[in-house]
């Protein structure tokens, strides 16, 4: 390789890094989800006791350190079974922890359902193999080891939602989509806020992969497959590369059996892309999927700026609830 061809494929790879810390960077620290801030009046919150249900924290699921489950039960265990809504964590697929949404949880638990915060290996200089997908594949393999615990505590599960903010939106999406038959239990629905569910440079105009240069496209290539913990070959918008990053894209696994979805992104997101979310939009709406897309025209990525619609959203989520999982 001539010293010329070095110089730009090292060009081309630096491209790539950069742009996978920024992703990172601003995924793992522009979360500002309204349940922190609260200009609701508590009306989302709890006032967590024994009157209202019981938290069991750190059971573990697998062999990894981070494999690790809170289950919150309700304090009312006499009903013959129960629902189980799952919470998973933001935090860009680098940060976050499960305890960070108690509050929703607990809020979720006190409307009568069984909930768990599951963590998952977060990418890190100690876990520098960790990828969306094997997060992924984590919580896969978790829910029979958060359902079979339930169980043990005499919640016995015959239903399941599943949830998340950010990456974990990302990774709640991929469960109902792509991993809903292997589910213990039937999965009712999905909901979520601002989780990236596809990968074509074009949408991603939030890093410059919308000009499809060579840097750009390279760039483009180093993100997404480490998002997906393999190299990407083909090129991209063709067959061949929807085969290759569907481990990782809900968005390729909807079909007309897909789980009623509720979601919610900012239109001023610079972090995920918007343009992302309208494919998301368009693909529940071709497949005819019953959903609910909530569109804050005012925010970005923290749905900051949007707090009627947030409000509206987070109601949503129990009218779901109460009508594809209601309370037996």
């Amino acid at each position: 390789m001539s010293k010329e061809k070095k110089v730009k494929k090292k060009g081309r790879v630096m491209w790539g890094f950069i742009y996978v810390f920024a992703f990172i960077a601003a995924f793992g620290g522009s979360i500002a989800f309204k349940m922190k801030h609260d200009p609701f009046g508590g009306e989302f919150k709890v006032n967590w006791n024994d009157s209202v249900g019981k938290v069991y924290t750190d059971i573990s699921y697998g062999e990894g350190e981070a494999n690790k489950f809170d289950l919150y039960v309700p304090a009312d265990n006499s009903k013959s079974s129960y629902g189980l809504v799952i919470y998973l964590h933001a935090g860009g697929f680098t940060s976050g922890d499960k305890s960070g949404d108690a509050e929703i949880l607990e809020w979720l638990c006190s409307k009568g359902y069984v909930t768990a915060g599951i963590n998952y290996t977060l990418v890190s200089d100690n876990h520098p193999n960790a990828s969306v997908y094997s997060q992924s594949m984590e919580i896969k393999e978790s829910i029979p080891h958060v359902i079979a615990e339930a169980q043990k505590l005499g919640y016995r599960i015959d239903e399941m939602a599943i949830s998340g903010g950010s990456a974990g939106c990302c990774l709640a999406l991929l469960y109902a989509y792509r991993d809903v038959q292997a589910s213990p239990v039937p999965v009712k629905m999905v909901f979520g806020a601002v989780g990236p569910s596809s990968f074509y440079p074009e949408d991603w105009k939030c890093y410059g992969f919308d000009t499809r240069s060579k840097e750009s496209d390279a760039a483009a290539r180093e993100m997404f497959g480490a998002m997906a913990g393999k190299k990407i070959k083909s090129e991209f918008n063709t067959p061949e590369y929807d085969e290759e990053i569907k481990d990782i894209s809900a968005l390729l696994w909807i079909n007309e059996n897909s789980v009623p979805t509720l979601v919610a992104y900012g239109k001023y997101d610079k972090v995920q892309p918007y343009e992302g979310s309208q494919r998301l939009l368009k693909a529940l709406e071709d497949n005819h999927v019953p959903h609910d897309y909530y569109l804050c025209e005012h925010s970005g990525h923290g749905l900051q700026n949007d707090n009627k619609v947030y409000g509206e959203y987070m109601r949503k989520i129990l009218e779901y609830l109460n009508t594809y999982m209601p309370i037996k």
